[in-house]
C-alpha cells in the first residue's frame, strides 16, 4: 500500500507542479498517504523523485488494460509502471481465468470522469448546493464511516476537463479534499452472487495485489 501511494505522489509531482499548494492531484495524494500513515520521509522522497530531484529517479508511465473477469464482469485495470513489458506479462498471467481484451473492449461500458471526495467540518452542509456552486455534474453522500463525526462529506463527479476547477472551487468554499482523480464509473452492473461472486472477488483481489496495479474499475453489482 505504501508503495502504491508513493507512486501516485511521484506521478502527481512529475506531471504537475511539485508544490502541493499548486497541484490538486498532489495535495490529494499526500492526504491519502497521511491517512494511511505513510512516513513523512517517504512522502518527501516520492515528491522529489517525481520532480526529478534525485539521481536515477524512476519514471512511471500509466497504462490501461481491459477485459472481463470470470462470469463476464467488465473490468479496467490502471497501472503505474517503470517497465511496461514486465507489467504486460504480469497482467496476461493474472487474466488467465478471465478474458483480456484489446483497448476499447470494455471502455465503452464506463464513463470517464473526475472524482473528488471532500469533507466539510460543518455538519449538515448541503452537498447538492456545494456541487452546483463548484460546477460538479453530480454528487453523492459519503458513508458515515468515510467521514469524521460532525462533518459533511460528498463524492463529487465532474467532467474530466473540469476536475481542477471544481477542486479549487470546493477548496475555496472550505471543503477539505481527500481524493481528486480521473476515474471510470460503470454505466451498468453485472449482478453476481454466491460462489460465482467469490470467484470474481478473488480474481479482482489478485489483480489489485500486483505492485504495478494502481486502480481497478469493475462493473459488479
Amino acid at each position: 500500500m505504501f508503495g502504491k501511494l508513493a507512486k501516485e505522489i511521484a506521478v502527481a509531482a512529475r506531471i504537475g507542479d511539485p508544490a502541493p499548494e499548486n497541484n490538486a492531484r498532489l495535495r490529494a495524494a499526500i492526504e491519502a498517504a497521511r491517512k494511511a500513515s505513510v512516513p513523512r520521509d517517504t512522502i518527501d522522497r516520492a515528491i522529489k523523485k517525481g520532480a526529478g530531484l534525485l539521481d536515477g529517479a524512476t519514471i512511471y508511465e500509466t497504462v490501461f488494460y481491459e477485459g472481463f473477469t470470470p462470469h463476464k464482469v467488465p473490468v479496467i485495470v490502471e497501472c503505474l509502471t517503470d517497465n511496461k513489458n514486465r507489467t504486460a506479462a504480469d497482467i496476461r498471467v493474472l487474466f488467465r481465468k478471465g478474458q483480456l481484451g484489446a483497448m476499447g473492449a470494455v471502455a465503452w461500458m464506463f464513463d470517464r470522469l473526475g472524482v473528488i471526495e471532500a469533507t466539510h467540518k460543518t455538519g449538515g452542509k448541503d452537498i447538492e448546493e456545494a456541487a452546483i456552486e463548484a460546477g460538479a455534474q453530480d454528487v453523492e453522500q459519503l458513508e458515515a464511516e468515510e467521514i469524521e463525526a460532525g462533518q459533511s462529506g460528498g463524492r463529487f463527479y465532474t467532467d474530466p476537463a473540469d476536475l481542477d476547477a471544481v477542486n479549487k472551487a470546493l477548496t475555496a468554499a472550505g471543503w477539505a479534499i481527500s481524493k481528486s482523480e480521473l476515474s471510470y464509473k460503470a454505466k451498468s452492473f453485472v449482478e453476481v452472487t454466491g460462489e460465482a461472486r467469490k470467484e470474481v472477488e478473488t480474481f479482482l483481489g489478485d489483480i489489485d495485489d500486483n505492485d504495478d496495479v494502481h486502480r481497478l474499475y469493475a462493473g459488479i453489482k
